[in-house]
């Protein structure tokens, strides 16, 4: 056996994502690049590591062995990289966040500094919908999450970060007089609403609820994107966070509506379970968000004051 560390490192890649052509999209190599070096990592075993039936590629049970072994072996070599930055005075490991989509408009002003300074720090940042990244704290798979709403069913701790303003948020298209009741909005358009079980969503239908609101049309879409370039063309309105509408508030796109009892003020929460043993760079990171927190806000989202 003469299998390189790079050769497990693909071959692992390849049995995650069960191809050769998104395995060479995900290491930044080329598919035949790949594709040489998982037949060199085949010929050093007698039995298949993988098979292609029709187009699909497929891993056998020997392989699927082979690729449990493989992500051991990765995960100690990067274990020894670790200690070794950590001999050294470093921070050094791995940090996994999960977000809830909009989230992704917040989460990374905090962390860029943090990774930039220490370079030993191995960031995952796992982008998801609300009931996954719920999930991935009950099943103790991540260092933390940011979620606008916390979660009952769980004992977290948190670290508020910043505030989550929502609004009733409209195309340009059409134009509103502030004398207009702003009611026939809801009653008179389709309103727009993202998928079942999104906080966003909740907050919306409590909104609407508590002022005995009457709509029209209802559509769900299933990501805050979608429902943003739906609101833009025209297909409806929506109350959304303010935090995701920067630009296309900045370049006309959309109109913020005023309403009585708007904004829906939350805040983004950094939060993970009591009684997760920390790992010493999610320490670090808390360490670093009570040093830096108020600056980052500062310097980042100091156009909230507008609206």
């Amino acid at each position: 056996m003469n299998y390189t560390l790079h050769q497990l490192q693909i071959f692992l890649k390849i049995t995650q994502l069960k191809s050769i052509t998104k395995a060479s999209e995900a290491l930044f190599l080329s598919q035949p690049a790949v594709s040489i070096q998982l037949k060199k990592f085949q010929d050093q075993f007698s039995i298949p590591l993988t098979e292609v039936v029709g187009r699909q590629l497929y891993v056998t049970d020997f392989g699927q062995e082979i690729a449990e072994a493989a992500e051991k072996i990765l995960n100690q070599v990067q274990a020894i990289n670790y200690k070794t930055m950590s001999f050294k005075g470093q921070i050094a490991g791995r940090l996994k966040i999960s977000v809830v989509s909009t989230g992704k408009y917040v989460m990374p002003y905090f962390l860029s500094d943090f990774t930039n300074r220490n370079r030993g720090v191995d960031l995952i940042m796992d982008v998801t919908n609300k009931n996954s990244v719920i999930k991935s704290l009950e099943n103790n798979e991540v260092d933390f999450s940011l979620v606008s709403v916390i979660p009952d069913q769980l004992n977290l701790k948190r670290v508020e970060l910043m505030e989550n303003r929502l609004y009733l948020v409209g195309g340009t298209k059409e134009k509103f007089n502030r004398k207009v009741s702003k009611k026939k909005i809801f009653e008179t358009y389709p309103m727009l609403y993202r998928e079942d079980g999104s906080a966003t969503r909740k907050a919306m239908e409590a909104f609407i609820a508590s002022h005995h609101i009457s709509t029209s049309k209802r559509m769900e879409l299933t990501s805050n994107e979608a429902l943003k370039q739906a609101v833009i063309a025209g297909l409806g309105y929506s109350i959304m966070p303010l935090i995701g509408i920067k630009n296309e508030l900045k370049n006309g796109d959309l109109q913020i509506i005023p309403f009585d009892g708007l904004p829906i003020i939350t805040n983004w929460n950094l939060v993970w379970q009591k009684s997760k043993n920390l790992s010493p760079v999610a320490l670090a990171y808390l360490d670093f968000l009570e040093i830096e927190k108020e600056r980052i806000i500062k310097e980042n989202f100091d156009w909230y004051a507008e609206y």
